[in-house]
C-alpha cells in the first residue's frame, strides 16, 4: 500500500509540469493549425488542458484520485496525438 502511494505521488508530482507543458504549447500555435490536423478547436483544446492542469494541481490523493488521473490522461492525449500534428502542419513542407 505505501509502495501504491509513492508511485501515484510521483506521477502526480510529474504530471503538473507535463500539463503546464500542454497548456502553454497549446496556447502558443495558431488557431487554425488544429482545425488543419482536424482536431478540435484551439479553444477547446485550451480548455481541455487547462482542466487537466487545474485539476493536476489542486487534487492530490484519496477517492479524488481517478479525476487528477483522468485529467494526466487527457493532458497525455494532447500531448501524444496533437501537439505532433499541429507542430508539422507549422512547419510547412519539408522539400
Amino acid at each position: 500500500m505505501l509502495l501504491q502511494f509513492w508511485i501515484l505521488k510521483i506521477i502526480w508530482l510529474a504530471g503538473i509540469p507535463t500539463g503546464l507543458y500542454a497548456f502553454v504549447h497549446a496556447l502558443l500555435q495558431r488557431s487554425d493549425a488544429f482545425t488543419a490536423v482536424g482536431k478540435l478547436s484551439k479553444p477547446a483544446w485550451l480548455g481541455i488542458t487547462g482542466a487537466g492542469l487545474i485539476l493536476l494541481a489542486v487534487l492530490t490523493s484519496g477517492p479524488i484520485t481517478i479525476i487528477w488521473i483522468a485529467a494526466l490522461i487527457a493532458v497525455l492525449v494532447y500531448l501524444v496525438d496533437v501537439r505532433p500534428k499541429v507542430t508539422e502542419v507549422q512547419k510547412g513542407s519539408s522539400w
